[in-house]
């Protein structure tokens, strides 16, 4: 006879013949067999499944599909449907709320008698909230990215979500594109299925995901209406028995080597701004030092190799069939740590040895890439002492080094109030500077970085300027734009005392924003009367216990108590 199996948590809820164990079982019996509650492993499917979600609707059908695995391995599937946050949705912005997706995933996955989960994701904040949740309570987990839609036209001409919303909305306000033009592209821009089609935020936490370890390799970019996908989610099914058999945690698998892997590959991946506050976040969970400088040298020297949107031209379609992820790694794998672990228990070097381009349109080789240097740049100085991130990849490359004078915007408000006046001073030259939108200030930091030009500069040919802002800006979203600006002006910021007309000075080559004032003329200044006057002040609530306890952008903006972990024990039973 083998050795006895080790036992499972859940044994703790269903194992002997007392009431509480009774309780237990025969309440989730329901039709399971006895079996159910022998030695098999419980996994959770944590859904984030909904109708208000509408790019993780399709995800209660991969759920089955992972449930199917589960089953097949000998382990019981439970669905757990979790907090979901949906971007283009949710007022005042879904990053309020990632944080307590988080918490309430975390909470949810102790409280239960589970052995491991499996966590089903694809919008924005989707992922990054259930991987933290998952890392502060360390059970065996694995994540099964929703997949990006199919790539929609328009009279010919593909559509990037978002991307293109961004830019045809500027050409209507330009007076190039007609309204009744932009409104009848709507019908086109989501073809099928999935999240965005673009590198935005959704396509690059996935892709990440798979980077950090915690996917089944090859699935992260596989088009959500692709069978394929099915597939491989009946496989992590299969996986998350193994490794809670295993006992195959997070804390094993995303180590300082698995953040190193990603901040390489976003940079090659022409990926999103978002993914720094979500990395910053996750490795803030798990005890894994991670900072912004840390993000700014992996980063530096990283060449771009991926041509989609927002920072080059195809779809992520494109991407899945000109090779994907691994396509990628492949030609940096010089650059990343290949004996990181994957959970598979396999390090990621493994996966990469068959990887081929198929099409060098899409993913160019290492020998002729887009641009040679695109990963994320932290930028400091008198404008941010804590720090600033930008995209080079998505930006214009004469803007880089700039000088302009500002013109300062307390509020959205006030952006959406004045940004079409047409006696609004501004020129080509000036910097957008839009404040108060940072975690404390709006709250929740949304996505208004990217701010519109003004509509007279518009129709004079001008389609970028320099933006500073301590907000974020979307991931599908372009632009010479300064954003995550640390400390935010509600934290009392320098950018709180920038005035209309100050000189700001941007190199991006020498890592710098500044504001040409002196020094005692700028530290002698109070914070903007119209921008303190237009900050948040939640009275109750999460608005209120978000506000009270966040952190900066440069620590992932989590709330104070929530980094760290707490692990998976639960020292009292309910009866």
């Amino acid at each position: 006879m083998g050795s006895m199996p080790a036992p499972l948590r859940s044994d703790a809820w269903y194992a002997g013949q007392d009431r509480n164990s009774y309780i237990h079982r025969a309440w989730m019996r329901r039709g399971a067999p006895d079996s159910a509650f022998e030695g098999r492993p419980q996994i959770a499917i944590a859904n984030t499944a909904s109708d208000l979600t509408p790019c993780n609707m399709h995800l209660t059908e991969v759920a089955r599909s992972v449930a199917n695995g589960i089953w097949e391995a000998g382990g019981v599937p439970l669905e757990l449907p979790v907090v979901s946050l949906g971007e283009t949705q949710v007022r005042p912005t879904a990053m309020l709320w990632r944080n307590m997706a988080a918490m309430a995933i975390e909470e949810m996955i102790r409280a239960n008698p589970i052995d491991g989960v499996v966590l089903l994701g694809g919008c924005d904040k989707t992922i990054p909230s259930l991987l933290m949740g998952a890392a502060s309570v360390d059970l065996p987990a694995l994540v099964v990215p929703g997949g990006p839609m199919l790539t929609g036209t328009f009279r010919g001409v593909p559509l990037g979500c978002g991307t293109d919303v961004w830019r045809l909305s500027e050409e209507v306000r330009a007076g190039t594109l007609s309204n009744r033009d932009f409104q009848a592209s709507q019908s086109a821009m989501i073809r099928s299925k999935g999240h965005c089609n673009t590198m935005g935020t959704a396509s690059t936490m996935g892709l990440l995901a798979e980077v950090l370890g915690t996917t089944l390799p090859g699935t992260a970019g596989l088009p959500a209406p692709d069978s394929r996908l099915a597939a491989q989610a009946h496989e992590s099914g299969r996986l998350a028995v193994e490794m809670v058999r295993e006992g195959r945690r997070p804390s094993q698998i995303i180590t300082k080597a698995s953040f190193h892997n990603a901040i390489v590959a976003l940079g090659a991946l022409g990926g999103s701004t978002n993914a720094v506050v979500h990395l910053l976040a996750i490795a803030g969970r798990l005890g894994v030092p991670l900072t912004l400088d840390e993000i700014d040298r992996a980063g530096h020297g990283i060449p771009l190799l991926v041509d989609l949107q927002p920072a080059g031209r195809h779809l992520m379609e494109d991407f899945h069939r000109a090779g994907g992820l691994t396509a990628v790694l492949r030609e940096i794998s010089d650059l990343l740590d290949l004996d990181a672990l994957t959970v598979t228990g396999r390090p990621l070097g493994e996966y990469l040895s068959d990887a081929t381009i198929h099409d060098t349109e899409v993913i160019r080789p290492r020998s002729d890439p887009m641009m040679a240097d695109a990963g994320i740049a932290v930028l400091r100085g008198d404008l941010a002492p804590d720090g600033a991130i930008i995209k080079p990849a998505a930006a214009t490359a004469a803007l880089l080094q700039h000088r302009g004078r500002a013109v300062v915007f307390d509020s959205v408000e006030d952006l959406h109030h004045r940004i079409d006046d047409p006696a609004l001073d501004v020129d080509a030259d000036s910097v957008l500077v839009l404040r108060g939108c940072g975690p404390r200030g709006y709250p929740g930091m949304p996505e208004v970085a990217n701010l519109p030009l003004p509509r007279k500069l518009l129709q004079q040919g001008v389609r970028d300027m320099v933006r500073v802002c301590d907000g974020r800006m979307s991931g599908t979203a372009y632009g010479t734009v300064v954003l995550h600006v640390a400390p935010e002006g509600a934290a009392g910021g320098p950018l709180a005392k920038v005035r209309d007309g100050d000189p700001i000075v941007l190199d991006v080559e020498g890592r710098r924003i500044d504001v040409d004032v002196p020094a005692a003329e700028f530290a002698a200044r109070e914070p903007a009367p119209a921008m303190v006057a237009a900050l948040a002040r939640p009275t109750r609530g999460w608005e209120k216990l978000y506000v009270d306890t966040v952190r900066g952008a440069e620590t992932g903006a989590d709330l104070d108590f929530l980094v760290g972990g707490s692990g998976d024990r639960v020292a009292r039973d309910s009866h």
